[in-house]
């Protein structure tokens, strides 16, 4: 009892001097990382937050979901951000590598949804994809075209040859990196479901579940799929200059450049406002941002910068974040997430 006394009041000191030397150091703006879906969201909030309001105009920086949990995870003080973006749930394993760094309360905040779309030039034909063919396209090793349970290296070049009803296109997709939240998004959504269409990959879930992932959710490195980094403008430039590729991203990128692309459907669907916010579109994924609680009321700005993100003007139908792609959570869950935004409700250790 008394080692954890002691522990405490160390604990206590630490964040005490932390929160001083930050005062000292004097930083006067917000620092954002992470999800480069979520980016366009929060820089658009920053921008009417900067007009809006004494503070300064935060700084935005797209790090990709991981590499931006990753630095707000690295500590507490004014050379760490303040909050991350991100296009997935933040893991047990990061919220205890934040823990072991002194960053033990979390804010979660889910600002919206997000459908993750595959998309190419509107010069090209439209494509009309499973899960399945997405798998048989983008994993590294396969079942063996000849039949059996044996998995061999992806044999396939052009999607026809995943499926005869699809163009004669090469297969050339350009997605996001390993730390990007809509690459775990992705793989888990679209590769996971894909798999199982092959009952002998299905069957390894339930005798061997890391192999099974190891299966579904490697993607070839034969050229077929190109990391193409966390800027999804990019993709979409990439796209117009080779009209034979598809990209992978948020639906927002989607919504912004619909006068250059156009997407696929999944299963039968395709991704609109409409079938994202009522769930019929199977790529969808809720949207967070992580706010670092020790820096609350230290660096300026940050619980009006939540409450600009949690106002009804910015997220709700018709909202300027909706103009922007981003599908907004229903009304009666929204006004509890504001509530909890503004009372700084935490993530603790033991939330998995």
């Amino acid at each position: 009892m008394q080692k954890f006394a002691l522990s405490l009041a160390t604990a206590t000191m630490l964040i005490g001097a932390a929160a001083t030397s930050m005062a000292a150091d004097g930083r006067d703006y917000i620092s954002v990382v992470g999800s480069s879906t979520v980016y366009p969201f929060s820089t658009a909030v920053a921008e009417q937050f900067g007009k809006a309001t004494k503070f300064k105009t935060p700084k935005i920086e797209s790090t990709g979901t991981g590499g931006g949990i990753k630095l707000f995870c690295s500590g507490s003080g004014v050379d760490t951000p303040d909050i991350a973006n991100a296009s997935r749930q933040i893991k047990k394993a990061e919220i205890e590598t934040c823990a072991k760094n002194g960053v033990t309360e979390i804010v979660e905040v889910k600002v919206g949804y997000d459908g993750i779309v595959l998309a190419n030039s509107k010069k090209s034909e439209q494509f009309k994809l499973s899960r399945k063919d997405l798998f048989m396209a983008l994993a590294k090793e396969v079942p063996s075209p000849e039949g059996g349970d044996k998995l061999v290296a992806n044999p396939y070049k052009t999607w026809k040859e995943v499926n005869d009803k699809l163009p004669a296109a090469k297969i050339e997709v350009l997605g996001p990196p390993p730390t990007s939240g809509t690459r775990d998004a992705f793989v888990e959504m679209v590769m996971d479901h894909g798999c199982t269409a092959f009952e002998s990959i299905k069957a390894l879930k339930s005798k061997d579940e890391k192999q099974f992932k190891a299966v579904c959710q490697t993607v070839r490195e034969d050229g077929a799929f190109i990391e193409a980094g966390e800027n999804d403008n990019l993709i979409v430039q990439k796209l117009e200059a080779n009209p034979n590729s598809l990209g992978i991203f948020g639906f927002s990128f989607l919504d912004q450049n619909a006068d250059k692309i156009q997407a696929s459907s999944i299963d039968g669907q395709a991704p609109t406002f409409e079938t994202i916010a009522d769930g019929k579109y199977p790529v969808s994924r809720p949207l967070f941002i992580y706010v670092k609680k020790a820096h609350v009321g230290v660096i300026p700005g940050i619980a009006e910068y939540l409450a600009e993100f949690t106002s009804e003007r910015a997220w709700s139908e018709e909202g300027y974040l909706a103009e922007k792609g981003l599908i907004p959570s229903p009304k009666n869950e929204r006004k509890t997430i504001a509530a909890d935004a503004k009372a700084l409700n935490v993530i603790v250790n033991n939330k998995f």
